[in-house]
């Protein structure tokens, strides 16, 4: 049979897709290759066509969600002024739905407690990761006209990831829905956004 041009690469993101969705799910030890590869409907013998390792596979799959996490960000704010940019997506990150969906959602709140024990490239592509939705962060900030903006949306996103991270732990939903609207109300009142939806 004779493939496409384009077949390998729709295959390696095939299996990015579900490699993101696993180790988010499972974290990156708990990560088989054999069940990535069946469940994008290929062999396990095809895996090094696309990966020299599963070190490999989980750092690709890293730098994939941080790619989808800012295309989030962007679909998310679309040409809102920036107040309303940062409203919306801390509604979005601060929501049940992102707090249901850890197998789709941002990979800091999945991944944080598990990268000091993934090799030194995984961190890396995770640090870039968190550079540049801070970095989105910030923008918005600035545009917004607030002092020292990157420092004060590295400390928004932490609080954005500490939430959604408590409100997953905790096993009472009322418990976790009164984090997301505690953070909601703290983050908006800091950066004076109270008075848009």
């Amino acid at each position: 049979m004779r493939y496409d041009d384009n077949h390998k690469e729709k295959t390696r993101a095939k299996v990015l897709q579900v490699a993101s969705r696993a180790i988010r799910e499972d974290g990156p030890g708990g990560v088989g290759l054999a069940a990535i590869m069946a469940e994008a409907g290929l062999t396990h013998g095809g895996f090094y066509a696309h990966f020299k390792s599963k070190d490999d596979l989980v750092t690709e799959a890293i730098r994939q969600m941080f790619r989808d996490a800012s295309g989030r960000f962007a679909e998310t704010t679309g040409e809102m002024p920036p107040g309303e940019a940062l409203s919306a997506y801390i509604r979005f990150y601060l929501s049940r739905s992102h707090r249901d969906g850890r197998n789709i959602g941002c990979p800091l709140p999945s991944l944080s407690a598990d990268l000091a024990r993934l090799p030194a490239e995984a961190q890396v592509v995770f640090g870039e990761g968190v550079a540049r939705l801070t970095g989105f962060i910030a923008e918005k900030l600035e545009a917004m006209g607030r002092s020292e903006p990157r420092a004060l949306a590295a400390s928004v996103l932490s609080e954005l990831v500490g939430a959604v991270s408590l409100a997953r732990a905790v096993a009472d939903p009322a418990q976790s829905d009164a984090i997301l609207k505690a953070s909601r109300a703290a983050l908006r009142a800091r950066l004076g956004l109270e008075a848009l939806r």
